[in-house]
């Protein structure tokens, strides 16, 4: 009976995987053949010589590496800021001590609970009353902020499972809390680093609506207002608008391959405390 509940179980899987999987293939597929101004048959699919053409057309497009470049360059940024603040943050939630700290906390929590699209009318009037519109500083400036809420909601849990006890080896040596931070929490958090990471870059590459509302110059635009407006432009030439979303995937693929070990992993400082 166990045998056959455990079939069950690998062919629900299977169906199931073949169903998510299917579309992407098609999609794949579909993004070597020319021409296509209507989704193409299965059967038509894998016939084109030139398999690579429509990558090349799209790259070269409209300014398309230029947009690429920039979703980069913001993604990147607002990864390694959203990193080095959330985590500040949340080391001063796990381990400081101060009036109103819980109130506080509690604070953030509930500014999660916002949509942001109610927020993007005082957001646009707090940048512009900067002069930060159409400057990636602002746009930086909303991505890092409005994510630092629940970043430190997600590391003040792993910040709390160090223990304490590896901190009073660094205060007998002399060490102040930004030493502690840096050469104990930094280290065993990791894990939790490389996730939210993976969170941090694929929320500010796939970003749309912001970037749309900030940025007004067509040289800053970043690859998401290019692929709406490339397929726009290119509406009914499946082809060539699936090979232009590959290629915008294809830094989170990477992303997620390269921190994958680290993605759920649980287990930090165990085992760095003996007993």
């Amino acid at each position: 009976m166990a045998l056959f509940w455990k079939i069950v179980v690998y062919l629900l899987l299977i169906i199931g995987l073949f169903v998510v999987l299917t579309p992407f293939v098609y999609m794949v597929l579909t993004s070597f053949t020319q021409d296509t101004f209507s989704l193409p048959h299965p059967d038509e699919l894998l016939k084109e010589e030139k398999f690579f053409h429509n990558y090349t057309e799209a790259w070269n497009k409209n300014n398309f590496q230029r947009y690429f470049l920039n979703s980069l360059f913001v993604a990147s940024t607002t990864t390694v800021f959203a990193l080095f603040f959330s985590s500040m943050t949340a080391y001063a939630f796990a381990r400081f001590q101060f009036p109103l700290k819980e109130f506080l906390f509690r604070l953030f929590l509930f500014t999660m609970m916002v949509p942001g699209v109610l927020n993007i009318v005082p957001q646009f009037t707090v940048i512009k009353g900067l002069g930060l519109v159409d400057t990636y500083r602002g746009l930086l400036l909303l991505y890092v902020g409005t994510g630092i809420a629940g970043n430190t909601f997600f590391l003040r849990g792993f910040f709390e499972r160090i223990p304490k006890e590896l901190e009073e080896s660094v205060i007998i040596d002399g060490g102040g809390k930004w030493t502690i931070y840096r050469h104990i929490y930094l280290p065993l958090s990791k894990p939790s680093l490389a996730t939210l990471g993976i969170f941090a870059f694929s929320g500010a590459w796939d970003e749309f609506f912001v970037a749309l509302t900030i940025l007004k110059s067509e040289a800053k635009r970043t690859l998401p207002i290019a692929l709406q407006l490339f397929q726009g432009q290119h509406a009914t030439k499946w082809g060539l608008v699936f090979a232009a979303s590959l290629i915008a995937i294809i830094p989170i693929i990477l992303i997620f391959i390269v921190f994958q070990k680290k993605f759920v992993q649980s287990t930090t400082g165990e085992g760095a405390v003996k007993g």
